[in-house]
């Protein structure tokens, strides 16, 4: 009851926030965190109803909600060919922003001028396009209305240019044996990739012999809308302890040093050996300062390139910001600043290297398999059973994040194009993400809506049944600079499943799939030849079944959590020798 009573406390704090900050992205943060089979629909209903001249703001928020792009875009642009008073304007400027939209952005906020609270709405506009200290200036002189927003900005600008949690040196003396990671997120509450590896690698550090623990950020998972959580998690016998705090510290910075001192207390207590973190700089920052106090080796596992994740969702001048050249300051301070730097593959440690870190304290760890996908694949007919799906056709799909760079636009496109030659073909598109409402929107005005599956999110233990059901595994991802350096985990499961795959044509997935041997690499963003690999596959059955089992021979091969739990140890034990 203490523990519920600090959630809501929490969660009410962060709410109260993005309030006064900003209350359109609280309402679609809600709306994702709803389930998706109660929201999507009351989105689209209304936004199919609502007329298709209005420029109202209820019709564009069922817009953006249910995904429809270009039904923002059009409603916006009714909008600016009409009437508008400066209130109405900067409402819009602030859909037009969570659209990223920011060249409509801007004319809404010239529109808008001399209407109350406008300065609030161009720092949301230049922070987003990484004008971060343009974002922080544009809030003086708000009074007490801009405060609090400028208060958080000038927070996180403080931490990109170069604040760092503090700690006094503390006696201690580490347990041989015992290593604590500092996670983002973790299972149960996210079943992401990022997740799925860190729980595999902690059991395949404990079934190695050490004894592991696990810590995630602070606030995590109440401010991801898991209200009830409880301050540790078990999970396959792995301990995930939350830092929960009933007030949070309202500035990043603050929040880093009150993170620090936090997992400063569970340090002390498990007394380990090593601290490991991961990707981005601010899990760093915190695990730096630790490490430090308690004079112990500290690695950091890099797993992407999140400042090119940022970019790409904005446009070419997002690299040229202030915010993306800070960001890649620090990573690159912090990769220099650990004991070990640890990465998913070769294109990866090339980055790092390239950053001025010595390629001698870089470790390729390689994204694995475990469990499960051990053991002999069931074949797709079992596989359907098992899941309920039909038993009979061709099923191609992917399980993914559904986020925009993954491309799952492309092989809704690629169906389409097969669809009429394969009447039993069907797409199954397993995972969850931001992009679920406009790939959902985009199949229901295809000619085939019917024979294309969202699972949403499943359990863990169901998504290598979904990779043995399908034929072929796709990999669609869209050509940028942190999809041809970030190697993803699922096509290495589908690999291990006996599954072939046809991937874009990315340096990152050149590493996992090696073209006409294990599957088929095609450029990026061609949904025709897309759809000509998979056609090869699905008119070839000895063909796929070719390929499945040398895929599945290499990555039994070389890439196993248990081999990446030896190479991890013996890291460590020169780390502390």
């Amino acid at each position: 009851m203490i523990q519920l009573f600090r959630n809501l406390r929490l969660a009410a704090g962060m709410a109260k926030s993005h309030l006064t900050d900003d209350p359109l992205t609280l309402l679609l943060q809600v709306s994702r965190r709803l389930p998706a089979t109660f929201v999507q629909p009351i989105a689209s209903t209304f936004a199919e109803f609502a007329p298709r001249t209005s420029a109202a703001l209820p019709s564009l928020l069922a817009d953006l909600i249910s995904g429809d792009d270009a039904g923002v875009q059009r409603r916006l642009k009714l909008a600016l060919d009409g009437q508008l008073d400066v209130g109405g304007a900067k409402r819009l400027a602030d859909v037009a922003i969570a659209a990223q939209l920011p060249t409509e952005a801007e004319v809404f906020i010239q529109r808008a001028a001399g209407a109350k609270g406008l300065e609030q709405v161009q720092a949301r506009r230049l922070w987003h396009e990484g004008e971060a200290s343009n974002a922080v200036e544009a809030l003086a002189g708000t009074g007490r209305a801009g405060t609090a927003q400028r208060e958080r900005l000038l927070g996180e600008l403080r931490v990109l240019t170069g604040a760092t949690p503090t700690l006094g040196r503390r006696e201690f003396v580490p347990l041989q044996g015992r290593v604590l990671h500092l996670l983002t997120n973790s299972l149960p509450h996210t079943t992401s990739g990022y997740a799925q590896r860190s729980h595999s690698i902690l059991a395949a550090q404990r079934d190695a012999g050490w004894e592991v623990l696990a810590v995630t950020r602070i606030g995590y998972p109440v401010h991801v809308g898991k209200l009830a959580a409880g301050a540790v998690d078990v999970v396959d016998g792995i301990r995930y302890q939350r830092l929960l705090p009933g007030p949070l510290a309202q500035t990043l910075d603050a929040r880093l040093q009150q993170q620090t001192e936090e997992l400063l207390k569970v340090v002390l207590d498990f007394r380990p050996a090593v601290l490991h973190t991961t990707t981005h700089y601010v899990n760093a920052l915190v695990v730096r300062a630790v490490a430090r106090a308690v004079g112990i080796p500290w690695v950091y596992e890099v797993r992407g390139q999140l400042a090119d994740t940022w970019a790409s969702s904005r446009g070419a001048s997002a690299k040229r910001s202030e915010r993306y050249r800070l960001f890649q300051e620090r990573e690159a301070e912090v990769m220099n600043d650990a004991d070990l730097v640890v990465t998913l593959g070769r294109e990866m440690k090339s980055n790092i290297v390239a950053a001025g870190v010595p390629e001698s304290k870089v470790l390729i760890s390689p994204n694995a398999v475990g469990g499960d996908y051990l053991n002999e694949p069931l074949d797709v007919v079992s596989a359907r059973r098992v899941l309920g799906l039909a038993e009979g056709g061709h099923y191609i799909g992917t399980v993914s994040s559904l986020v925009a760079y993954e491309g799952i636009d492309c092989l809704i496109e690629a169906f389409n194009i097969l669809a009429p030659r394969f009447p039993e073909l069907r797409l199954l598109i397993v995972g969850d993400g931001a992009s679920r409402p406009a790939l959902e929107l985009q199949a229901r005005n295809s000619h085939h809506a019917d024979r294309i599956i969202f699972t949403g999110r499943v359990p863990r233990g169901e998504a290598v049944t979904y990779h043995q059901a399908l034929d072929v595994f796709a990999v669609p991802r869209r050509d940028l600079e942190v999809t041809r350096s970030v190697t993803p985990l699922k096509p290495v499961e589908a690999l291990a499943s006996a599954r072939p795959v046809v991937a874009s044509n990315l340096p990152a997935l050149q590493e996992i799939v090696t073209d006409g041997v294990s599957g088929s690499l095609v450029p990026a963003g061609d949904a025709g030849q897309l759809a000509d690999a998979v056609e090869v596959l699905l008119r070839d059955g000895p063909l796929r079944n070719s390929l499945g089992r040398n895929g599945r021979s290499q990555v039994l091969e070389s890439r196993t959590w248990p081999a990446t739990a030896r190479a991890l140890s013996a890291a460590y034990r020169e780390l502390q020798e």
